[in-house]
């Protein structure tokens, strides 16, 4: 078992899979939109309702349906009432009257030419086209055509893990994560952030659960291929674009491929 350890250790250097960040982070965009959602509960209530009634057309069993499964397990981190959870299932199987929402997604330009891609649940798109463009031309961004920036974003699993909640050595996890399938590990000073197949998420996130890790990130998102690094104002521009998105009722998800030294965060 040693020499197998140091077989896959040696594979995934080589392959460049075990990457070490240190001075910047494109994840604290993420752990931003992540506070900001905790600040806005109502909100979020609302919107991780529509999100599980528009999944629930596909099939209300959610071991059936992984799109259900991820939103249900979405509203139960974000604490929402198993009451509320199946009223929104009843409403997207039928069984319950319920808005008729369709799925959208906007592109365009953030302040430094950031790309952000903008993930709607809508009963009325005139009404929510008209409002993202209004947002993103009163915050300095520009909306633009299908197709502008979605090929720098993948579909991917994300795991994010405190160092300091976890008993595990580095190369311990790494090793774990690899075996049960994850992508890709970064390493930053405080945190491995674990990327899977969308498909492989739940696998290795149960895998890891296992094994007693707990997670300040776990989502199926969009990643960004590539960064736009942001400094200064740029960062505060770029942020009160993406609160104002969160803030629009029919906006679900706001993804974004900025990143920023540390040392800019911390203003934040």
């Amino acid at each position: 078992m040693f020499v197998e350890w140091w077989v896959l250790w040696f594979v995934w250097i080589l392959a460049g899979e075990v990457k070490n960040m240190a001075g910047h982070s494109k994840w604290k965009n993420i752990q931003h939109r992540k506070g900001r959602q905790d600040a806005l509960r109502g909100k979020i209530f609302a919107k991780v309702s529509r999100e599980i009634t528009v999944a629930a057309r596909n099939g209300s069993d959610p071991e059936l349906n992984q799109r259900l499964r991820l939103a249900i397990a979405k509203a139960r981190a974000n604490n929402m009432p198993n009451d509320n959870i199946e009223r929104a299932i009843k409403k997207g199987s039928g069984e319950e009257g319920g808005g008729d929402y369709e799925t959208i997604m906007y592109e365009g330009y953030g302040p430094g030419g950031v790309a952000v891609m903008v993930e709607a649940l809508t009963d009325n798109r005139n009404r929510t086209a008209a409002d993202v463009r209004h947002i993103f031309s009163k915050r300095g961004g520009n909306l633009g055509e299908a197709g502008c920036v979605s090929w720098m974003f993948s579909r991917q699993g994300l795991l994010v893990i405190e160092k300091e909640q976890t008993n595990a050595t580095d190369d311990n996890l790494l090793l774990l994560a690899l075996e049960a399938g994850a992508e890709d590990v970064e390493v930053t000073a405080d945190t491995f952030q674990i990327t899977t197949a969308p498909e492989s998420f739940e696998e290795v996130k149960e895998t890891l659960e296992s094994k007693g890790e707990v997670f300040t990130t776990a989502e199926v998102t969009m990643l960004p291929e590539n960064t736009v690094e942001l400094t200064g104002d740029l960062i505060d521009n770029m942020l009160a674009l993406i609160d104002a998105l969160e803030d629009n009722d029919d906006v679900q998800n706001v993804y974004a491929n900025f990143e920023a030294d540390d040392a800019d965060w911390e203003n934040y």
